[in-house]
């Protein structure tokens, strides 16, 4: 099994910050095996583990297209018995179609690689995915001064800026932060969200929109899953946005870096308050 290993090591190495590599969720046996091989250049355990075939997704933080892969237990034909399948909220069959044309083209070209999974990611589906993705943001964005008084005020900050927090037991499943990270975009909500052990939500927007974000956060399957607050934002302090009034959302891996943000912005007393930064390990 260390061959995997190894490949799946180089790939978690290459990755772009943007860039997301997440083992399915029924593989987190084999997420603890590469941090062990990662950490000590091989994994005792595994010999003992009873291991399902290793899958992940990986894709970008910002685009709704992703991969799945699938590998088989065997290393002897890697190549041609891994499954690797394209995913994505409202794609069509027809992009469907063309990305795995595209993955079955590359693979042969690839040919008996020593690592061919990872020549097929690192050099081509996901540099092909930042293209596709910045063509997108590029019909989508205004030409510089073209942007409508309508739309501007929308994110002036005022009196209807809310922001609100959760905090959960985790937040590991691909398909909620993807669902974090569109919800932001669509309705026009910056913040941030804390991933691994415990999950924490921040967002700030309008007061219709964060209405709209807690709503769909709670529609879905939580462990432990808390609304600390949902609130006018205090006139004093930053702000989420940028300087052009664009959304954004973050990821975070940890606690301290929920801190310098909300610091960042004049907020760390909500998160304070909450007992996050001192006691959130107990949430749930």
């Amino acid at each position: 099994m260390e061959p995997f290993l190894e490949e799946l090591r180089l790939i978690e190495c290459s990755l772009l910050p943007t860039e997301v590599f997440l083992f399915l969720e029924h593989c987190n046996g084999w997420a603890e095996a590469l941090q062990s091989y990662a950490s000590f250049g091989h994994s005792d355990s595994l010999e003992q583990l009873d291991l399902p075939l290793p899958g992940f997704h990986i894709g970008l933080e910002n685009y709704n297209v992703w991969f799945e892969v699938t590998l088989p237990l065997s290393t002897s034909d890697k190549q041609n018995h891994t499954l690797v399948s394209v995913k994505g909220e409202s794609i069509s069959r027809d992009q469907q179609e063309n990305w795995q044309r595209i993955i079955k083209e590359r693979l042969r070209d690839i040919g008996d690689s020593e690592y061919p999974i990872y020549q097929l990611v690192t050099s081509h589906l996901l540099p092909m995915l930042h293209e596709e993705l910045d063509r997108k943001v590029s019909e989508t964005i205004p030409a510089q001064g073209e942007v409508s008084s309508e739309r501007s005020s929308n994110f002036i900050l005022s009196n209807t800026i809310h922001h609100a927090l959760f905090t959960s037991h985790h937040l590991v499943s691909p398909t909620k932060r993807r669902n974090l990270q569109q919800w932001s975009l669509s309705l026009s909500v910056s913040g941030f969200a804390k991933v691994g052990y415990p999950g924490v939500i921040y967002a700030e927007g309008t007061q219709e929109n964060i209405e709209e974000f807690v709503d769909n956060v709670k529609a879905m399957q939580w462990l432990a899953l808390r609304l600390r607050f949902m609130e006018p934002v205090p006139k004093e302090g930053g702000s989420g946005y940028d300087a052009l009034g664009r959304p954004h959302w973050k990821e975070f891996q940890k606690v301290g870096d929920i801190m310098g943000e909300m610091r960042r912005i004049g907020r760390e007393k909500f998160v304070l308050e909450m007992g996050i930064g001192s006691s959130v390990g107990k949430v749930g």
